[in-house]
């Protein structure tokens, strides 16, 4: 596929774009364009893609264009009008009982390394015969960006059990990825993590926080659906979902 630049600002070049097994949906077909912004976003510039729809990975944005499906739908949370289910309250009270939570810049180091490699295993992510991840490669996914971001340090009994690696646009936080010690599954780290970031958008002042795609097919990516009200996009459009 020759390389093709895109019009926009900063400008963007396209530098993957085929047809691919999907790595959500068994048996269907996926295409999601890579495309290497030509300087790091500004914050407007990152919320502009985020309504989009794309997400980050590393330095390159993707945006879903499936030739035949449509199950993924990128999600955002309204940071102002969101409120917890009773399960998201259970969750939220055993994390703040034991959990420490601190932000910083993203860091690499054989302590995360550790930790990711552990919930890959333990949600058996790590299925498709690739070595497990080194520095290099996490450096290059997580810390190497082209949009200003940080991450969220959970810890339980002074160790370091989850890691959130969060984009910050002008107007809305966007959670790129969250990983956690599976041993501590009761704590459902993964919910908790999503209401501290809620909690961090709303001080910070911000509209949205984008959570990647929900795709109600894929028990591990449906989850998100439950965090309301949110909006979803469809068709190219957001549309909102409440509560009854």
């Amino acid at each position: 596929m020759p390389a093709r630049l895109l019009p926009v600002i900063p400008p963007e070049l396209v530098v993957h774009d085929e047809e691919e097994d999907c790595s959500y949906l068994p048996g269907r077909r996926a295409r999601r364009p890579l495309r290497l912004p030509a300087r790091q976003l500004t914050p407007a510039e990152l919320d502009q893609r985020l309504a989009a729809g794309d997400r980050r990975a590393g330095w390159m944005l993707y945006n879903q264009q499936c030739p035949s499906c449509a199950a993924c739908e990128a999600l955002r949370v309204d940071v102002a009008a969101f409120v917890p289910s009773r399960s998201q309250r259970r969750a939220q009270a055993k994390g703040d009982a034991a959990v420490t939570v601190s932000v910083g810049r993203i860091e690499v180091d054989g302590e995360r390394l550790a930790l990711y490699r552990a919930h890959q295993s333990g949600r058996n992510l790590d299925q498709d015969g690739r070595p497990p991840i080194e520095s290099a490669e996490y450096e290059s996914y997580f810390a190497s960006s082209c949009a200003d971001g940080f991450e969220v340090r959970y810890t339980v009994a002074d160790k370091l059990a989850g890691v959130a690696i969060v984009d910050r646009g002008e107007r809305a936080l966007s959670a790129v990825y969250t990983f956690w010690d599976p041993a501590h599954a009761a704590l459902s780290l993964g919910t908790y993590s999503i209401l501290t970031q809620v909690v961090l958008a709303r001080r910070m002042g911000l509209e949205w926080l984008y959570l990647g795609l929900a795709i109600r097919e894929n028990h591990s990516m449906a989850y998100k659906v439950a965090f309301m009200p949110h909006e979803r996009r469809i068709g190219g459009v957001w549309q909102r979902f409440a509560r009854g």
